[in-house]
């Protein structure tokens, strides 16, 4: 069941998810709600813009618990689309280097997925909000500047290939915070020796938390605004 708090409780304080829409910021999909509502508003963990999937945000004294919030696992499904890769690691910018994938088996992917499991190293992408010399990766990737990010331990709990139609390979992965699902598909690609990028990323699940249980930004803001009309009623 999806859930609304109430406008008293997201000016007090209180978590609530949120369901971002495809080719929208995570900023975007909170600043429609929080300039909606008139409330502070923080979120644990970002989503890029091509992904969808579940939010977890804190409202006015509760954003000083995000940081709890950013610790827990996190799962997504998706497409790694393998044969090609991308500057981005995904389709935020054009395929290249094509490769003949028909040599490529079930076995050859079931034997590099398996090597992804556990505490790996990992370089996160360069196009990435992450800091390089006090400006964000991406900032200075896309001016052309050489970068180089240092590869950073994390953790995937599971990765699970749930269909197999070539060139997509339909996987769901649990993982750490701090996890690029991009990276994988990346490094994915290269393992198998033919790349790969991420094509379809959606976030199902941030600890217990559902994305099911999560409304859509409309969904917030026309409940936002039945809220305000009532107080409007009720003052009158």
């Amino acid at each position: 069941m999806k859930q609304l708090s109430d406008l008293t409780t997201l000016r007090e304080g209180t978590m609530l998810l949120i369901d971002k829409p495809y080719k929208v910021t995570s900023f975007g999909a909170i600043n429609r709600i929080k300039h909606t509502a008139k409330v502070k508003i923080g979120h644990a963990g970002t989503l890029d813009p091509l992904a969808t999937g579940l939010l977890i945000c804190c409202t006015g004294a509760y954003t000083k618990k995000i940081a709890d919030y950013q610790r827990l696992p996190k799962e997504y499904t998706g497409i790694f689309h393998i044969g090609a890769s991308t500057p981005t690691f995904d389709l935020e910018s054009e395929p290249e280097n094509f490769s003949d994938i028909s040599r490529i088996t079930e076995t050859d992917l079931d034997t590099v997925r398996k090597q992804f499991i556990g505490e790996i190293m990992q370089v996160p992408p360069i196009h990435s909000a992450i800091k390089k010399d006090g400006k964000r990766a991406y900032e200075l990737a896309r001016k052309g500047q050489e970068i180089e990010l240092q590869a950073r331990p994390i953790q995937i709990l599971e990765f699970d290939i749930t269909s197999i139609q070539l060139p997509e390979v339909h996987f769901r992965v649990v993982c750490s915070t701090g996890t690029y699902i991009r990276s994988l598909a990346s490094d994915f690609g290269r393992a198998l020796g033919c790349g790969a990028y991420l094509q379809a990323l959606r976030r199902t699940k941030i600890g217990p938390y559902e994305v099911e249980e999560a409304p859509s930004v409309e969904e917030w803001i026309s409940h936002i605004l039945q809220q305000k009309n009532g107080e409007s009623l009720n003052k009158n």
